[in-house]
């Protein structure tokens, strides 16, 4: 490549990146991922003459993508939150899995008339659920922890069984293997990938804090590089690197490391700038002049029977232990957004020469523009249709924290929301571990350092210095107080105390 054709491109790849981030305010303001948009920039550059039909490159940058877009999924969940979920999440992404292949595939066999390797390949493709879909829709909705934290981490940890199916399936080795070791592959390569991910993960944090960095700006990259080193090293042992990097980046999301928001902002936008590479480059590949009424009629079939049967029953089946609400039950069947994870997965039987993979390609394209079309607008007036909100979420606080090291302390910085009980608490009725304090409170553009009898309004911007040791019980103090104002922590206790007591009563009741 010349210098004049570098500067070609860098316009272009300017150009597209500036669209693409004015894209994310509209997509936000109609309640649309907005890999929809990315996927249709990539579309326009192709009809416009940029050509890329290169599908073995579009597999390796596709995992690419996924690698960091789990990466940042796994440093921005909250453990805390997904915790209570995350048997149900792991069924709906194993069980699950299983569940909608079969279902999508036998469907495919027997409507569309396809052979059984290539209408399983077609059922392993529509089982996974998007992670960057499912964290920039459903985050903006106030979901019960139970709902969100489910559908977070099967969108998390899914990509890696279906990763594995797809490919073995395109490869042949799934004939050579048998279903038995086509099935003892499976859960090899996942427990294989999540010991090493949690290994890495918990190795990496340890060292993280120990390590002392001449820049804060290289903590960030060190956390990312930790992340990747988890999925590559699991490939290395023919392990799932997918399960690796995700649980890894868990891991180390959670753990008490430096520059903690630095690291997500960094993330973040790493994160971003490989969603809007990987849909613009998936359009490219689509060939919107090659797609007929037949690849439209079977798209629609297909998409039919995962989003009315096979993702229900999936949810169902993989409910069953957990006595999971039927209302529950119903939004998460609706809510498995597919995204651009299925078009990725596409591309593997594209690189393989598969049979008839180009109209694959293109039919899994069709549906999953059609149907995140479809599903993505009503979510947030179905969950409080289908009451699975969480009331109590706008009284939490907005909490960060950063290390300051030559003082042996944390600062907190939080913002106060509008739902928040901590509106009209005094300084002094914080009741902070000992040693922590309010440094700084940011008012209406202007700051101050407040005293005891301060009292705190909606809209501040407040500054917590916490020793070492004390900054996780500040947080939660912090916390209790914006729920449930300068009362608490003896409200709490006390219905604590009534709950229990109707539980005993209703026992009582029941027993007579």
């Amino acid at each position: 490549m010349d210098v004049e054709s570098l500067d070609r491109a860098l316009l272009v790849g300017a150009v597209v990146l500036v669209l693409a981030i004015l894209a994310v305010r509209v997509s936000v303001r109609v309640g649309l991922p907005s890999l929809l948009a990315y996927l249709l920039i990539g579309v326009v550059l192709g009809s416009a003459g940029v050509q890329f039909d290169d599908a073995a490159t579009a597999h390796a940058l596709g995992f690419a993508a996924l690698v960091v877009i789990l990466t940042e999924g796994g440093l921005t969940t909250r453990w805390q939150d997904v915790r209570p979920a995350m048997p149900l999440g792991v069924l709906l992404a194993t069980i699950g899995v299983v569940v909608s292949t079969g279902v999508v595939g036998g469907v495919a066999h027997l409507v569309l008339g396809l052979d059984w390797t290539t209408a399983l390949i077609l059922g392993g493709i529509f089982a996974a659920t998007d992670a960057a879909a499912v964290f920039s829709v459903l985050r903006r909705i106030p979901l019960r922890p139970r709902v969100a934290g489910a559908l977070e981490a099967e969108s998390g940890l899914n990509d890696a069984p279906t990763v594995l199916l797809v490919t073995l399936l395109s490869t042949g080795a799934s004939g050579e293997l048998g279903w038995a070791g086509f099935a003892a592959t499976v859960v090899f390569e996942l427990v294989a990938g999540g010991v090493v991910g949690l290994a890495v993960g918990f190795g990496g944090a340890r060292l993280l804090r120990r390590l002392a960095l001449p820049s804060s700006g290289l903590h960030p990259l060190a956390v990312v590089t930790t992340a990747v080193l988890a999925y590559g090293g699991a490939s290395a042992l023919h392990a799932s690197g997918f399960a690796a990097v995700y649980l890894a980046a868990l891991v180390l999301g959670n753990s008490d490391l430096p520059h903690r928001p630095a690291t997500r902002s960094f993330v973040e936008g790493l994160a971003w700038l490989a969603q809007i590479g990987l849909f613009v480059m998936l359009g490219l590949l689509a060939s919107p002049l090659q797609i007929d009424a037949g690849i439209l009629a079977a798209a629609a079939v297909v998409g039919t029977v995962t989003v009315v049967l096979a993702r229900p029953l999936s949810v169902v089946l993989a409910a069953a232990p957990f006595r999971v609400p039927w209302r529950e039950q119903a939004y998460l069947s609706v809510a498995g957004l597919r995204g651009a994870v299925p078009v990725v997965l596409a591309t593997i039987p594209l690189s393989q020469a598969f049979p008839d993979s180009s109209r694959i390609f293109d039919l899994v394209f069709v549906a999953v523009i059609a149907f995140t079309l479809a599903q993505t607008p009503p979510l947030s007036r179905l969950a409080r249709a289908l009451r699975v909100v969480e009331e109590t979420e706008s009284h939490d606080v907005e909490l960060e924290a950063a290390p300051l090291e030559r003082i042996g302390a944390d600062m907190l910085q939080l913002r106060i929301g509008v739902g928040s009980r901590l509106h009209g608490v005094e300084v002094a009725e914080l009741r902070l571990p000992p040693g922590a304090s309010i440094a700084l409170v940011v008012r209406d553009g202007s700051s101050f350092v407040p005293g005891p009898s301060a009292a705190l309004r909606h809209g501040d911007d407040v500054l917590v210095v916490a020793p070492h040791g004390t900054r996780e019980r500040a947080e939660q103090r912090l916390q209790a107080v914006s729920r449930a104002g300068r009362l608490a922590g003896w409200r709490e206790p006390a219905q604590a105390r009534r709950r229990v007591d109707r539980l005993q009563v209703r026992w009582r009741r029941s027993s007579a």
